[in-house]
């Protein structure tokens, strides 16, 4: 029985206190949602319909309502939105909400079909969803039309590849092809690519159409730019489909206000999403073609728009050829005569003949100062508004003045051979030298003998300085690291990247490429490793015949006590010159391994990363407390390995109570995120456990997950300690051998 209309409006009420419920608090929206889909279902009527069909789209829209519970409550919703989809009365309020419903549930299901492919039936209701939108598409009105355009928005985006944030947590990474399985039951990524290929085609086919709505359009340029921004591998072809567009071409006629309304609407929209890009990415393959499409509908949109509110032009008849009764009647002005000033007397130089002005500031003024680019754009508009009168008397001038000076040439009388060969003299070179002992002879003899002293000058040359000594060279190359280390404190840094303008280098960048800090750090790290790489030989033992410290041992010593001056403002040096040492100690060994000729002989290589980072280490240890947790963090994160030795540092920090923190963070770091020192950090975390009480609670919890056998033993022996401890009579030991001396001294006093 058909509901009346109190008790409608009732309904709608009570819905409407709901909505206010879950508007306060967006844990409700699951309880609410299950519970208002039986009534506003495709049974119900149109007002209920409108009511559930605007609360579903406000829902999956809201940011308050987590994805992940939103994707658990998508595919309870999908069986409603396809049957109110397919009805067959088309409330306009009902399919623009449901369109919207479905544009904010693709990617929703999309991502949970790729974790559960045995969910069959929620992907044939999407499917159904999506092909009734898309095959209804350009029937709908335009308010829908506009949904729709957002819905194959989202379908493109969420059918082509993204880019993967951290691929170490895939349920932080946007829903996109990327993160779909290429043995996926259900989803097939070339099916996938091509759909979402030729419906990207349909989207931008309404630039190629003769009359568009410009609400389409403008709905169209919106839903592009976010695909431009987030899609680079498509970017192209839809920035070259705006390219292509002209707003000023939809313009229908008669041009009404509406019309130029509409055009002017248009132009501003493609404008403002190829500034934007512009802005993001200043440096794009496209930026010229960019900025010269920006200034073309800057000007374009005007000429066919605007000329209907224009006031008559003048007569399109010529008036050059027109009598004075003629001109008069046309009001026509008589074009002027322009004044040739007469050239100079003397020589012409090219200025001087283009001169047709007798101002001096502007015969004086120098066009070289202005840049090439401000000049195009000076004279490319001038010369399309330049009248063609003054223009042909000033070509006419120039011509008249040029064939004067030809004739005042030709009457001159030509110098004759004997003048010019006076005329002539020969440029001086003392480098050049005859080639033969008789050139010599002939060029000596040619001189005359009144200037024998002039003629005896040579080319001067310094004479070779002496040769450096061992001492003096290692002195030198001393004083040349001390004055770059001492210009480094007035070096700026270099200038962080903003996004899109450019990436910094990385690990192969060219050393002082920038003259920066860091440039000149890298240079001198990279002196310091690789220069004298496989000259130097192993370092003895013991100190008997130790040679001189090198130039290299001299940069990293200055290295060394530089970064311990402000060990964290300079953590990235200590940090880019610890992976340069790792990085040439490999090499080496590659290098050595490959050069070996016999299996019995052992090729040694001197090798600086492990003395240096240890070194560097018992520097900056004594000195940190729990505040520098995060740069003692990003120094273990960034070094290129992590040793056993490097373990026992850290476990040092233990032995101060207000730093057992510090050590067991770090360690619990390095056992996450760097997976080859896992064992070697467990071992030590584990030593740090036994041997120090104030970090158990913390150590432990780590150990409970990475050993829970390990540290269900190690607090049994703990258990089994303290018996002792209080029953001295216990006959039994430890089971890892150690004795509590405390157990010893009782059951001495016994």
């Amino acid at each position: 029985m058909a509901q009346s209309g109190d008790q409608v409006a009732d309904q709608i009420t009570q819905l409407n206190n709901a909505r206010a419920l879950v508007l306060g608090d967006a844990a409700f929206y699951p309880q609410i949602v299950n519970g208002v889909l039986p009534i506003v279902g495709a049974h119900a009527r149109v007002e209920l319909r409108r009511w559930g069909t605007e609360f579903l789209a406000e829902t999956f829209a809201s940011p308050a309502f987590a994805s992940a519970q939103k994707e658990q409550l998508a595919t309870n919703v999908l069986q409603a939105v396809r049957n109110i989809l397919e009805l067959p009365e088309n409330d306009q309020l009902v399919l623009k909400n449901i369109v919207q419903t479905a544009a904010s549930l693709y990617p929703l299901v999309f991502r949970h079909i790729i974790n559960h492919s045995e969910d069959k039936q929620s992907w044939e209701h999407i499917e159904a969803i999506k092909q009734d939108i898309l095959r209804r598409w350009d029937t709908f009105s335009y308010p829908v039309r506009v949904c729709c355009i957002k819905f194959a928005q989202r379908v493109v985006l969420v059918q082509t590849h993204g880019l993967i944030a951290d691929p170490r947590r895939p349920e932080q990474n946007e829903t996109s092809l990327a993160i779909v399985p290429r043995n996926h039951a259900i989803l097939s990524l070339p099916n996938l690519e091509a759909e979402s290929s030729g419906l990207l085609d349909r989207i931008m086919s309404v630039f190629h159409e003769e009359a568009s709505d410009p609400i389409i359009i403008n709905a169209t340029l919106n839903c592009l730019a976010a695909l431009i921004r987030t899609r680079q591998a498509i970017s192209n072809k839809i920035i070259n489909a705006i390219l292509s567009f002209f707003p000023a071409r939809h313009a229908r006629s008669p041009v009404t206000p509406a019309v130029r309304v509409g055009v002017k609407s248009m132009e501003r929209t493609a404008r403002a999403v190829l500034i934007n890009i512009l802005k993001r990415n200043p440096s794009h393959p496209l930026a010229g073609k960019m900025q010269q499409h920006i200034e073309r509908l800057m000007q374009s949109w005007a000429e066919p728009v605007d000329d209907s509110s224009r006031k008559r032009g003048p007569p399109t008849e010529p008036t050059d050829g027109l009598d004075a009764a003629k001109r008069a009647r046309l009001d026509a002005e008589t074009p002027s005569i322009i004044k040739v000033p007469p050239l100079p007397p003397g020589r012409i130089s090219f200025a001087q003949l283009f001169t047709l002005t007798e101002d001096s500031g502007l015969s004086s003024f120098d066009v070289k100062q202005l840049p090439p680019d401000l000049i195009v754009k000076i004279v490319v508009p001038l010369l399309g508004r330049v009248d063609q009168s003054p223009l042909n008397q000033a070509v006419e001038a120039v011509r008249m003045r040029y064939q004067t000076v030809l004739k005042q040439q030709m009457a001159q009388p030509q110098p004759g051979a004997t003048e010019d060969d006076d005329d002539y003299e020969p440029e001086y070179d003392p480098m050049d030298v005859p080639a033969s002992i008789e050139d010599q002879t002939a060029v000596s003899a040619a001189i005359p003998e009144e200037q024998p002293d002039l003629v005896s000058l040579g080319p001067f040359v310094l004479p070779r300085p002496p040769p450096l000594n061992e001492d003096q060279a290692a002195e030198a190359g001393r004083g040349a690291v001390s004055r770059v280390f001492s210009m480094l404190g007035s070096t700026p840094l270099a200038p962080n990247p903003t996004k899109g303008q450019g990436q910094q280098l990385g690990f192969s960048r060219l050393a002082g490429s920038t003259f920066d800090r860091d440039a000149w750090v890298t240079l001198l790290t990279r002196i310091a490793t690789r220069a004298p790489a496989g000259l130097e030989g192993p370092k003895p033992e013991d100190g008997s015949n130790r040679k001189k410290p090198a130039i290299s041992d001299t940069i990293r010593e200055t290295l060394y006590r530089y970064i311990l001056e402000d060990f964290r403002g300079r953590v990235n040096v200590g940090i880019m010159w610890l992976n340069e040492e790792w990085y040439n100690d490999r090499l080496q060994m590659k290098i050595a391994s490959n050069s070996r000729t016999d299996e019995e002989d052992e090729v040694t290589v001197a090798l600086h990363y492990d003395h240096w980072v240890l070194r560097l280490l018992d520097g900056f240890l004594p000195y940190l407390d729990s505040r520098d947790i995060k740069i003692f963090i990003r120094f273990l994160s960034e070094i290129p390995e992590v040793t056993i030795p490097i373990a026992k540092r850290i476990a040092s920090l233990a032995k101060d109570p207000e730093r057992v923190n510090l050590c067991v963070q770090s360690f619990m770091y390095l056992i996450m995120f760097r997976p080859p020192a896992r064992e070697i950090c467990l071992d030590a975390l584990e030593e740090v456990y036994q041997n120090y009480e104030e970090s158990r609670p913390s150590a432990g919890k780590v150990l409970s997950r990475w050993r829970p056998q390990r540290i269900e033993q190690l607090q049994a022996e703990q258990t089994t300690l303290v018996n002792r401890t209080v029953d001295p009579r216990t006959p039994s030991e430890p089971t890892n051998g150690i004795r509590d001396p405390r157990i010893a001294s009782s059951e001495a006093a016994a």
